[in-house]
């Protein structure tokens, strides 16, 4: 029989999985929203979830802890200074997981996978970026 058998190695080998994983988790704490499989989601969230309650707690011990899994420092620095607080009063579920269909090429099931507190970007704040952006191309192009 093979029931509950801990993990999907998602035909993988262990360093490859283990790379993709602390790449995916590092990028979800970035972004706070990335779109993948759902295969590759349900692992993930896995360690995502006991990162993010380690993160709870902001002590030496813990960030020790998680920077064996999540090398940027920026990123470390977000989970505990952002990301850890806003989740203090949730006791778990910290991602969640909406399908958007099938992929074109290999009809596998995408998924887009956030952070249950995930803000949509406002408007003006996209506004604001662009207009940083084009003021960087003219000092530039004045250089």
């Amino acid at each position: 029989m093979n029931h509950r058998n801990g993990f999907n190695p998602l035909s993988r080998t262990t360093a490859h999985r283990r790379a993709m994983t602390r790449n995916m988790v590092t990028s979800l704490f970035r972004y706070e929203r990335i779109t993948t499989t759902e295969a590759k989601a349900k692992e993930v969230r896995k360690a995502a979830e006991k990162l993010i309650t380690r993160a709870k707690v902001d002590s030496v011990h813990n960030r020790r802890t998680v920077a064996k899994f999540i090398a940027d420092e920026k990123i470390l620095n977000k989970l505990f200074t952002e990301i850890g607080p806003r989740m203090k009063e949730r006791n778990g579920g910290y991602t969640r997981i909406l399908k958007l269909g099938f992929r074109q090429g290999d009809a596998a099931d995408t998924v887009i996978f956030e952070l249950v507190d995930y803000k949509l970007p406002d408007s003006s704040a996209e506004e604001e970026k662009a207009a940083k952006k084009s003021a960087k191309k003219t000092e530039k192009a004045d250089a």
